[in-house]
């Protein structure tokens, strides 16, 4: 035994629903060479560095079921592929990707195994995989691996592939309602549901948000205008162009003032409770350097509070506290700052922490001077020093607004014309109308931040990302168009072409791809194989298809899996076991049926799977629909298909020339073949009876369907057989 090592012969990213799961996963070809004849419990220390290294493998429950039994089969023994799984789902955990699916299974070839990870990001998951290998080499070798640097490189990996918090609470509450989502870029870009039924968010921006809506938040005079005229309280403020006017539009508003950028963000350039010309021509100087205009307002007493509103709706309220240091004597400022503010775990410069780190930058600085302090003063222990008036807004709120205060902020939002709003208000006390408290809106923002809601400082979390998807999706909308998948080993090119050909006469758009081409609403956009994940990728990404229709063959499923998380119908036409794919080691008959159940495994509860009645390995998948089932069969009296309608379910057969829909002593004839407008329907009956299945499973009415059929078989009839 000269060669114990661990070598990666393959990795596959399965992208969508697979023979293994729902989600997507890496299938890693692994060869274990002589470590085969080396289970765990022969390896010594190996039990011992693993848990040492990894001591949160013993939340792995493995086969056993129970906690710690994963390292007990180490114990007792078991197979490096086997280690390698749970060692790569651990890494990925440790990096922020917890959970997930493992798998490790034999192959026909000694030493050779399938470890299956859940893949949360593909090149992460590639690199845990690697990284794994290592750790458990080096553990059967007894040799130092150092796991607290590969697991801090792969959490820098996670993180820079990772969708921000704002954007990943929206996701989640997608996912809850089964509403499906697709990333669309490398940054926050995602389209919600499929085809015509879509909706897009870029964090808390919408496919709804309005352009104007979002170009006059930005421009905070105009803002400020709008509102007033709308009896929104904001304060007085002018657009000034140089500190003199500055100064004089402070005075005639009246001291103290606040100072900002006219377009301005995140609250970069934005000085409050200013009392001297010095002050205001500093923070001028500033401000004018953040946008393209500089705002002088009156500056109105009280907490700043964010307040965001969806669809009209206040969703979530938030209060922001005053930074304050208090001298010990001894600590600078600076010192004060890192001590007692920035210490605080809460305090972070990404978007896990939801408070930022405080800084002496200039406002901070004006506010010491204001205090005859600066950054390198010692204050007098018990003195309390003001370092910012307004900002870190994550105390929530929202079960203490005041009504009215709902109303008004819910009305600034539609005069902005915005479906999504963070509305920025000052007012001591927030369960009071504005007007008692001389309280005013200060700011209406789109594309607002949504942690301090998620992840407040102090208070309960708020469900806005629900809010959202609500407001994108009004129940019952899911955001789905109806999607048929077509699998099988032979004949599924023909059946998807039809279905295409019969929904077209809808009047909606149809996108198909099979391995014929890839068309929308009947104009081919390429000829070339379009059977596989990019292809009806693509149909899903388009916004104007209202029906897809998507061919999956065999190879497609085992290589990338299925394009679409759920379908309303899945079709199978076949099981051939004489059709295999050695190179994937599947080869068995029990090997196919694995393949074409993953059609079938995704059809939605209300759909139904179309399936051959005259297969028997294709009919014994009818048990694991979700949905309903119709089977379709040359052989109207075969015995799966009788079995089926007498236990009430639908079927599709040719009876003496005649094309029947038969559902619990009801049938109706759909074309009688002896008709010779319809002879043509003959050269593939197969097909024909499976594509009235799958319309008969949409709900498609009956005489468009006939129409179609005449349609259909006039085109094959003007058409040779061969080039059938």
């Amino acid at each position: 035994m000269d060669n114990k090592s661990i070598e990666f012969l393959n990795m596959v990213y399965l992208r969508g629903p697979n023979i293994w799961a729902y989600r997507p996963i890496i299938e890693a070809l692994v060869d274990i060479h002589d470590l085969e004849e080396c289970p765990s419990n022969v390896i010594p220390g190996l039990y011992e560095r693993l848990s040492a290294w990894l001591p949160t493998l013993v939340e792995h429950r493995c086969s056993i079921g129970e906690r710690g039994g994963f390292l007990q089969r180490v114990r007792e023994g078991t197979w490096p592929a086997h280690i390698l799984e749970h060692v790569t789902l651990e890494l990925q955990s440790l990096a922020g990707m917890p959970g997930g699916l493992g798998r490790a299974r034999e192959t026909s070839i000694r030493g050779v195994y399938k470890v299956i990870v859940r893949a949360w990001h593909e090149p992460l998951t590639r690199e845990s995989l690697y990284v794994a290998r290592d750790l458990v080499m080096a553990a059967i070798e007894d040799r130092p691996f150092d796991v607290a640097g590969a697991v801090e490189r792969l959490k820098d990996l996670a993180e820079s592939l990772s969708l921000g918090p704002s954007t990943a609470c929206i996701v989640d509450a997608a996912d809850d309602r089964d509403i499906p989502a697709i990333r669309l870029s490398d940054a926050n870009l995602l389209q919600l549901g499929y085809g015509a039924r879509q909706r897009r968010i870029w964090t808390a921006e919408t496919s709804r948000t309005s352009a104007i809506a979002e170009g006059i938040s930005r421009d905070k005079d105009l803002t400020r205008q709008l509102l007033q005229a709308c009896g929104v309280p904001v304060p007085e403020g002018q657009l000034v162009h140089d500190v003199d006017e500055a100064w004089e539009v402070a005075q005639d508003i009246g001291l103290p003032v606040v100072v900002k950028p006219s377009d301005g963000n995140h609250g970069r350039g934005v000085f409050t409770c200013l009392n001297t010309r010095e002050q205001i021509a500093a923070a001028y100087a500033v401000a004018v350097d953040e946008g393209s205009g500089v705002m002088v307002e009156r500056f109105i007493e009280g907490d700043e509070h964010r307040l965001l509103v969806v669809g009209g709706r206040l969703v979530a309220a938030s209060r922001g506290d005053a930074a304050m240091v208090v001298g010990d004597g001894v600590s600078t400022v600076a010192q004060l700052i890192e001590s007692q503010l920035n210490s605080d775990p809460r305090r972070g410069r990404d978007e896990d922490h939801p408070l930022n780190v405080v800084r002496l930058d200039s406002a901070a600085r004006m506010e010491l001077e204001r205090q005859n302090l600066s950054g390198d003063a010692v204050p007098e222990r018990g003195r309390a020093v003001m370092i910012q008036r307004s900002g870190n807004v994550s105390n929530d709120v929202t079960d203490l607004v005041h009504p009215d205060v709902a109303e008004l902020v819910s009305l600034a939002a539609r005069v902005v014309g915005l479906d999504i709003a963070g509305i920025d208000l000052v007012a001591r006390d927030i369960s009071r109308p504005l007007a008692e408290q001389k309280g005013a809106v200060v700011e209406v923002n789109a594309g607002p931040g949504l942690l301090m809601h998620i992840k407040p400082a102090m208070g309960q979390p708020r469900p806005v990302g629900r809010a959202i998807i609500d407001n994108l999706f009004p129940a019952p909308e899911d955001g789905r168009i109806p999607v048929v998948g077509v699998s099988g080993s032979r004949g599924t090119a023909p059946v998807a072409r039809l279905v295409a050909h019969l929904l077209q006469l809808t009047g909606k758009t149809v996108g198909l791809a099979s391995a014929d081409g890839l068309s929308f609403g009947g104009r081919q956009v390429t000829a070339a194989d379009a059977a596989h994940w990019e292809a009806a990728r693509r149909v899903l990404l388009n916004s104007v298809v209202e029906y897809a229709v998507l061919e999956n063959g065999g190879r497609a499923i085992l290589g990338e899996g299925l394009a679409y998380d759920r379908c309303q119908v899945g079709v199978v036409t076949g099981i051939d076991p004489a059709l295999t794919w050695p190179e994937f080691h599947m080869t068995e008959p029990e090997h196919l049926v694995r393949i074409f159940r993953t059609q079938v495994d995704v059809v939605l509860p209300s759909g139904a799977a179309v399936l051959n009645a005259d297969d028997p390995l294709t009919a014994g998948l009818a048990p694991l629909c979700d949905g309903s089932v119709i089977f379709y069969g040359l052989q109207s009296q075969g015995q799966a298909l009788q079995a089926h309608l007498a236990a009430g379910g639908r079927a599709v057969f040719e009876h003496e020339g005649d094309l029947v829909l038969a559902e619990k002593g009801v049938e109706i004839v759909v074309a009688d073949l002896d008709d010779a407008s319809l002879a043509a329907l003959r050269d593939d009956l197969a097909s024909v009876l499976a594509a009235l299945g799958v319309v008969w499973a949409l709900g498609l009415a009956i005489d468009p369907v006939r129409v179609g059929l005449r349609t259909w078989a006039a085109t094959r009839a003007s058409i040779s057989p061969a080039a059938v």
